[in-house]
Parts: structure tokens; sequence; C-alpha cells
């Protein structure tokens, strides 16, 4: 077992005009699954008059939603045959594309059923079908299939050092970890460095949302439901930017975290790269079995890691993701069949598959027992305090605060300009635009998605024509975007394509720039594009010159005076090495995308971003 899933993949999606959270909610989504509920036989699916019911399923329970779907399909006895069809779309992206008006050329076919991670979501489609003038709503109170409470995951000795479970451990004590000089060396432990948090964003991840709901209400000291003034409260706005202060870096996705983390752990580094992370309880559960991104390939065991997570469930109360189940759409007999899928889901038989999941049963019949055990890192009786789910104007303002209360950014974009990225982006058409066209249009448009005060910068690379030689061209300096944009963009739109693809030490020379001037206040790193392999004229030093690069990433990240640039790659095309750009990647404890079709580009850069 390897676990070197670092590389995101994403399909070609077009892409229309958006505001920031807009654009946030489209920009990633997870790889859609095969559509096709199972039973019922070849017969079934070919037959026309067969009722099929479209269900949009957030990923982390698309496995389990498919194996149900199978079992109801072949157990139904009513008129006619029904398929139940789960596909895996992100919570976020089908939030978004349902408020908006659900755009089957772009989206795929319109579900009947929808199942986010948590009825946060339908809250935030609700508020934003209504801004939008759209009367789309999905109900408050939908019916629920499982349940996972929000946790901060943290190392084993770390949990102990703060004296938990014993002793209580909530956002509070966390933001007091996360602006205290020394916190943990004042604990006995100066080798494990400064606190660490990691967190998704909001505008994409279940979890992100969940936490940043969980340390408002702590920050406002509010049991029951917060409202918009309490969110402006300097006391509230001052405790988020404290937690904020001390993220690793943010992702789309937590399993981005724990893949990084279960590496570190195979390196006994797991207590220098993150302290805490926060993720649901079912994460914490995957992570101890040795399965950290919750899936397991055909073949694939588990090996469990060397120092376990445990679940710290907030003093101040947490929320539970949901997963509530819509009917969002359909003819008659479409809702119909949702509503006793919905119902089948339910029965005490199918819940205590849920369990086996990782998740609690939604229904309160089926009690909570293995693998909700302690011997896992979780507690069945915790959470102690529930939170209520905010009110959707509230998670908006919310959304809106993080924008401008996130850890701010350092940032080197590092863009490949070889003779390469000029072939057409798409096969067989020639007069259209080349990959390079749509690199620079995704960049720019990414920038959008940056704060003002974030520091970035554009450096290409490529080879000399005549010497061969590697050539690193400065176009713009690292510096606050709000006097960058401009600038920037005039550089990218000026970009053109020239020679060779002198990778490793491109990939080198940016983290040395953003090492020389590390801001610890700032989340350093790199975005690297390109097209190909290392081509530096001088192949026979490759394999050294790559093993020395990953060494000294990874030294950069390791170590109690650990100054972490983090260095997100992009394979662009079919020709980029998407191993070895998986593996610089994992070697400073980012992450790897794949946009193997350039089509994707604008989403997979957007997905980077999502970082910062």
């Amino acid at each position: 077992m390897t676990h070197d899933r670092a590389t995101r993949r994403f399909p070609t999606q077009r892409r229309q005009g958006t505001t920031r959270a807009r654009v946030a909610l489209l920009a990633v989504a997870l790889l859609t699954g095969a559509c096709g509920g199972g039973g019922g036989g070849e017969q079934a699916a070919e037959d026309d008059n067969c009722t099929k019911v479209p269900a949009a399923v957030s990923s982390e329970k698309i496995d389990l939603m498919k194996e149900l779907a199978e079992d109801f399909n072949r157990a139904w006895d009513g008129q006619g045959c029904v398929r139940v069809e789960p596909e895996s779309v992100s919570s976020g992206r089908a939030a978004t594309a349902l408020a908006d008006g659900w755009n089957s050329a772009e989206m795929g076919t319109e579900p009947v059923l929808w199942s986010p991670a948590s009825s946060s979501w339908g809250a935030i489609t609700n508020q934003r079908s209504s801004d939008g003038g759209n009367k789309f709503t999905v109900p408050n109170d939908p019916p629920t299939f499982m349940l996972t409470p929000l946790v901060i995951a943290m190392p084993q000795p770390m949990a102990d050092a703060l004296g938990y479970p014993e002793k209580p451990v909530g956002w509070k004590d966390l933001l007091a970890l996360s602006t205290e000089t020394d916190a943990w060396a004042k604990r006995g432990h100066p080798e494990w460095g400064q606190f660490k948090l990691g967190k998704p964003t909001p505008h994409l991840s279940p979890s992100g949302l969940s936490a940043r709901a969980d340390q408002n209400h702590a920050a406002a000291g509010a049991k029951d439901n917060l409202s918009v003034e309490q969110l402006k409260a300097k006391k509230v706005v001052d405790f988020n930017k404290g937690i904020e202060s001390s993220v690793v870096h943010y992702g789309d996705i937590t399993m981005t975290f724990l893949n990084n983390w279960f590496r570190a752990d195979r390196r006994d580094t797991a207590l220098t790269y993150a302290s805490a992370v926060a993720v649901e309880e079912k994460s914490v559960i995957d992570y101890n079995s040795g399965n950290p991104d919750g899936v397991l390939d055909p073949g694939e065991k588990p090996r469990k890691p060397r120092i376990p997570l445990v679940s710290i469930y907030p003093t101040e109360g947490t929320l539970y993701s949901d997963n509530p189940l819509y009917v969002v759409s359909g003819t008659q007999a479409q809702k119909d069949a949702a509503d006793k899928f919905i119902k089948f889901l339910q029965e005490p038989t199918n819940q205590k598959k849920v369990l086996a999941f990782g998740f609690r049963p939604g229904n309160p019949e089926v009690p909570v027992g293995n693998p909700i055990v302690a011997k896992n890192g979780v507690d069945p009786d915790q959470p102690a305090t529930t939170l209520p789910v905010p009110d959707p104007k509230v998670l908006d303002a919310i959304l809106n605060a993080w924008d401008t209360q996130r850890k701010g950014a350092r940032v080197l974009m590092m863009l490949d300009v070889s003779g390469s990225m000029s072939e057409p982006a798409t096969a067989g058409d020639p007069g259209g635009p080349t990959k390079l066209d749509l690199a620079k249009q995704a960049a720019s448009t990414a920038l959008d998605e940056f704060k003002a005060d974030d520091e970035v910068g554009l450096r290409t690379f490529t080879t000399d024509e005549n010497t061969g030689q590697p050539v690193y061209d400065d176009l713009v300096e690292i510096k606050e975007l709000g006097a960058n944009a401009e600038g920037l963009r005039t550089a990218l739109r000026e970009l053109r394509p020239r020679n060779g693809t002198p990778l490793f030490g491109a990939a080198e020379q940016a983290f040395d720039e953003i090492k020389s001037g590390y801001d610890p206040t700032r989340i350093n790193a790199v975005i690297l594009l390109t097209d190909g392999i290392n081509e530096d004229g001088d192949p026979a030093d490759d394999d050294a010159q790559f093993k020395a690069l990953t060494n000294k990433l990874r030294a950069g990240s390791e170590g109690e005076a650990a100054t972490p640039v983090r260095m997100f790659t992009i394979a662009y095309g079919e020709g980029a090495s998407t191993g070895q750009l998986s593996a610089i990647a994992e070697a400073s404890d980012a992450a790897a995308y794949d946009s193997s079709d350039p089509d994707a580009i604008d989403r997979v850069f957007t997905a980077v971003v999502s970082n910062f």
C-alpha cells in the first residue's frame, strides 16, 4: 500500500463568469462517480420504461450509496422497474448549481435526489437562490441518512500533552496554542515546533464550513443560533484571525491533509507536519485503520499509522454532518421512487451498514457501535454539546468573513513556457487556443481568488534556443496583489512559448526564492505548472537532480526550525510527468493536481489557489 493519491484530477467543464464565492463553490468537484445503480440486470438498464432516479451524492458516501441503491433496485416490487443512480458531486458544487438553476450541459443529468454532506449546504442553496432571484428551495427539515460530527484530529502524543480527554479542549484552547509563542516548547516538546492547524476552505469543504461555524460559535460564546451582528464584533473577528494565523495551508479537501500526515508518519515526522486538522469523525476512523483517504483500491491493504489520531470534541460544541436527503426535481413517478428509497435507507438493516462505513446511524432506533469506539480514536458518548446549523444569512456571512480573515499568502507562480505549450489545447483543432493560451487565461482568472494583501509574483522557465541552458525570467516581483494584479495580468498576456523544460531546476529556483524571503505570518508557496518532463540538456544527471530536489523540499518542512515552502504542482496536458510532479508536491507536504485535459485548467488553477 502506498497512499500516493496526492494528485487531484479534474474532468473538463465549461465555466461561467462568477463572483468569488460562486467561483469557489464551482471551482472544485471531486471526480464524478460512475452512473448506474446496479441491480435489475442488463434488461432493466436497457428498458426505456424503467424509472430512473439520478442522485447527486457527496463523495464520502458514494460507495455506500451505490451499494444500497443496488439493493433497492433489486428489491423493487412496484410497477415496472426503478433504477436509483448515485453520482458523486461535491456538496459545494451541487449547492451552487441548484441555486443557479441546474445546467445539464455543464453538470450532467439533473438530480432527483440530492444528499450533500450537511444540511448547511441546503441552507446556503436557499440563500443563494433567493439572492439570485430564483424560487428554488430545499426543505428546512430534511430526512437524515447518517451522521458524523466535526472533530479536531490531533496526534495522540499532542492530545496527551494537553491532558485530553481528562482536561477538555475547545476552540479557545486552540486559539491560545495558535497565538502563543513556543506553545509546544512550554509544554515540554520544543521538537514539535510551533502549533500548526490544517483547515480546508469553507467554500468547498463540509469540514471547512463546519469548522468556521464552530469557531464562530466559540468566539461569540453562543450556544444557540448565531447572528450576523455577532460575527462583526471585534472579539469574534480577532478570535477568528488568531485561529487562522496557525494554519499550515488551506485546501479543497481534507484528504490532502490526511494523506500528507500519513506520509509524514511513515517518515516519523507526523508531529511536525501538523498539530491538528479539522475533519469529520469518520476520517479519524479511516486514518487510524490505515486508510487515510477513505478509499481502498482493489488489492490495497491498509497499514496502521505509527502515531494514531485522537478525536477532540470541542468543549464549546460542534456541528454534525447530517447527510440530508432532499428530493429536488423529477416527475411524480421519480419523486415517489425517491421517497421510497429514502425510507429504504432509513431501515434498521441498512442503517447498520452505515456503521460499517464509519458513520453514525441517522435512525435513532439503531444504536451506535463498532467502529465508533475508543480504540479507533473516537468517543461514542461525544459530542456533549451539539450546535445548531446557522441560519442561511449567517452561513453566507461566515463564508464572506473568511475571505478577509484567512491567513495571508506569499506565492510565486512558476509557469512553463516551453515550445510544447504552443500545441493546440484540443487535439484536431489547430485553429483553436493553444495550451499556453488556456493556461494564461486560467492563471489570470485565478488571481481573483487571492486577497488584496496576498503577495503574488510570476516567473517563467524554459531553455535558451541557442545554448540550451535553463532560462528563468522574473516577470513580476512578489508583492501585494492589490498593487500588482494588473501587472501580473499584463505579463501573463504577453507570454510566448519558447524552447525546453528545465523542470527540476525551475522547481529548485522557485523554492529558493520563496525560502529566502520566508514569512512565518503567511502561507509560503509555489504554484508550478508544466506540460512536460525535465529537459535541461543533461539527461545523465536527471535521477540525481530529482533526488536532491525532493530531499531539499522535504528538509525545508521538517525539524524544529522548519520553514516550509509548499509546492503545488500542476501536470498540464498528456505529456507531463505526473509521477515526478506528485513526488515534488508530496516532498513539500503540498498537493499535486492533474489537468491532463487542458480544457480543465481554469478549474484546476482555481482549486490550487484554494490552498491559500
